[in-house]
């Protein structure tokens, strides 16, 4: 297709490409670091949906499934081969999906070697390539940029998948995540269509035994990844798990952590997998002279991301798979800090916070957000479900009646007053009420009367006065009034679904 065609190069080699064809720096301890601004996340306004005699009663059209024709996207794939055309053009051929029974081959086409990495980072490598058949084609242009009068975008930047044909492209942007969630938005309508799995915007690890699963699901910068990469269980994935009628498997053979002020002690697993050859820093500062880099600097993104392959990691599941959940959790950051760091759910509750999906937006993660804004996203992760919510909801609410699992709301925010005022609360703490949550440590509840939630009496090194949230609070009417607003907003996000 391409005439300079470079397929499958290893991590050595394309790291030398990058350097050589100044797409990044060595840091001092050998990661690659790269810089894509302005894009340093991803840009949702910019992706499409090619809306065809296929799609049009498949996906669930709105202002996030935002449809264009069949011409639209015809013009620009010419467009973004044309352009291909003339430049050195890298392959990988990967798969997703870490279960043998539903595996999707991947073909990725760039003319980046560092997204070339990234891809070999994130998904999972064949042992042959013997007969290798591409179920998905990304033709991925991140320089080219589109007249959006000429072409029909929004912006120079645009990412338009092809159900029909079962192609994405991409292009006007360099950010590496555009790649990753594309996939996860086809296999959000692939597995749950075709094959009867519930896809999840989760993290999962596992005990001793095989049964002894837990499942995070959260937005980004909820703590996913962090709390599914515990040295004490072994991960099975950071971000996109199925749940198959066996159990549960990884999507993917990477991690892409957000690595804002990443702490060696607190999170030592992601440090040493993000601080070692083959792994990829987008958007860190590094001093170009003596190539040391500054985690705690946001001057570039608060979003800044590191990518590298499981194998990085001390304690990995090998096969990516896993029995049913024993443990869910949803992760919800609350700026608020009205919410119990640890509540078990009941009946309608599990309904109520997967269909509403709160966390919070704060400072620094958006333009011209300068005080807290709640956010809401079906099953945290609306942005990649083309489906109806309901589908989706209505697999996971099966397995779990099903399969007899526990499910736990973590407020991994804010604790004794809301953002500004109150603190965050210690990701030691959320851990030790993770684990004791999964290891059945918690013997008595009591029943807080703002969200009827159950919260443990007491939990073994947390302090006590922190697990009953009000009681943490100086102004308890001002914690009555946040926990209203709160309150009313959950149920308004998710009874637009139960309707």
């Amino acid at each position: 297709m391409f005439p300079n065609l470079k397929r499958n190069l290893t991590r050595a080699t394309l790291i030398e490409e990058a350097v050589k064809n100044n797409y990044g720096l060595l840091a001092d301890f050998g990661s690659i670091v790269v810089d894509t601004r302005p894009y340093t996340g991803r840009s949702p306004k910019d992706r499409f949906f090619v809306k065809d005699e296929f799609t049009e009663s498949i996906i669930h059209w709105s202002d996030i499934n935002v449809p264009v024709s069949p011409e639209v996207y015809e013009r620009l794939r010419r467009k973004v081969i044309g352009y291909l055309f003339g430049k050195t053009v890298y392959l990988q051929q990967v798969y997703a999906g870490a279960h043998p029974d539903h595996r999707v081959n991947i073909e990725v086409y760039t003319e980046g070697p560092v997204h070339s990495l990234f891809v070999r980072n994130m998904f999972l490598i064949p042992e042959s390539y013997e007969g290798f058949k591409p179920f998905i084609r990304i033709f991925h242009a991140p320089y080219l940029k589109a007249n959006p009068e000429e072409d029909g975008t929004r912006s120079e930047a645009f990412i338009i998948l092809n159900f029909k044909r079962r192609e994405v492209i991409i292009g006007g942007t360099p950010y590496a995540g555009e790649i990753k969630k594309s996939v996860f938005t086809f296999l959000n309508y692939y597995y749950p269509h075709e094959h009867g799995v519930l896809s999840m915007h989760s993290g999962a690890n596992m005990g001793k035994e095989k049964g002894d699963v837990a499942v995070f699901f959260g937005l980004s910068g909820t703590g996913k990844t962090t709390l599914s990469t515990d040295p004490e269980r072994p991960i099975i994935g950071d971000d996109e798990i199925g749940w198959a009628d066996d159990g549960v498997f990884n999507f993917e053979g990477g991690c892409y952590a957000k690595v804002i002020r990443l702490n060696p002690e607190y999170e030592p697993g992601i440090y040493r997998a993000s601080t070692r050859f083959g792994a990829i820093l987008e958007n860190v500062v590094m001093d170009p002279e003596t190539r040391q880099v500054d985690f705690n600097s946001a001057e570039k993104t608060e979003n800044t991301r590191s990518s590298y392959p499981l194998e990085f990691l001390d304690n990995v599941v090998p096969d990516g798979r896993g029995g049913h959940p024993k443990n869910i959790f949803f992760l919800s950051l609350d700026a608020y800090g009205v919410l119990p760091p640890l509540a078990k759910l009941d009946g309608d509750q599990i309904k109520l916070y997967f269909l509403a999906g709160y966390t919070s937006k704060i400072a620094g993660t958006e333009r011209g957000i300068k005080e807290p804004q709640p956010t809401f996203s079906i099953g945290f992760a609306e942005p990649f479900l083309p489906l109806h919510p309901r589908i989706y909801a209505d697999m996971l609410f099966e397995k779990v009646q099903k399969h007899g699992t526990s499910v736990w709301l973590v407020n991994t925010g804010w604790v004794k007053g809301p953002y500004g005022e109150g603190e965050r609360i210690p990701l030691p703490y959320t851990r030790r009420l993770v684990n004791a949550a999964i290891n059945g440590e918690i013997e008595e509840y009591e029943r807080e009367p703002h969200f009827g939630l159950l919260v443990p009496k007491k939990v073994e090194g947390v302090p006590s006065e922190l697990l009953y949230p009000e009681r943490a609070w100086k102004d308890k009417e001002r914690y009555r009034e946040l926990a209203q607003k709160i309150r009313k907003l959950l149920e308004e996000n998710a009874h637009r679904w139960l309707k």
